[in-house]
């Protein structure tokens, strides 16, 4: 287990998503790559930016962005730190967080729309690799 929003929590979510059968069948059809930015507040002093390749069901790649490494993204989500370790934590709902914009979404909330249920179970690994925050 990993503490929000820590590197090691990153690669810690990589690793689920790699390993877990569930999650592995219910995105089998996904295809496409997201950023999550983290803005500051609370314990986090700076913007954090993560990347994730998804694909079919596993994580292809995982990482912070910076300049060495600047990515265009598919999906791209932004919140306040509070936002997503209510998320994290199962006070926020994934889609509710979405439509009332507590955490932002930059490319096709069609293409999360008609994938629900990956988004839910790609929220539920984030959850169980989760067990601290910064």
């Amino acid at each position: 287990m990993a503490k929000f929003p820590t590197l090691e929590w990153l690669l810690a979510l990589k690793e689920k998503l790699n390993s877990d059968q569930k999650y592995a069948s219910v995105a089998r059809n996904w295809e496409g790559d997201m950023a999550f930015v983290v803005e500051p507040g609370g314990p986090i002093p700076k913007e954090l930016n993560y990347y994730l390749d998804l694909w079919h069901g596993k994580c292809r790649d995982a990482f912070e962005v910076d300049e060495s490494r600047p990515v265009k993204p598919a999906l791209s989500l932004r919140a306040p730190y509070e936002n997503y370790t209510r998320l994290l934590k199962g006070e926020l709902e994934p889609m509710q967080a979405l439509l009332t914009r507590k955490i932002s979404l930059q490319g096709s909330m069609a293409l999360l729309v008609r994938n629900v249920p990956t988004v839910l179970d790609f929220v539920r690994c984030c959850r169980e690799v989760t067990d601290d925050f910064v």
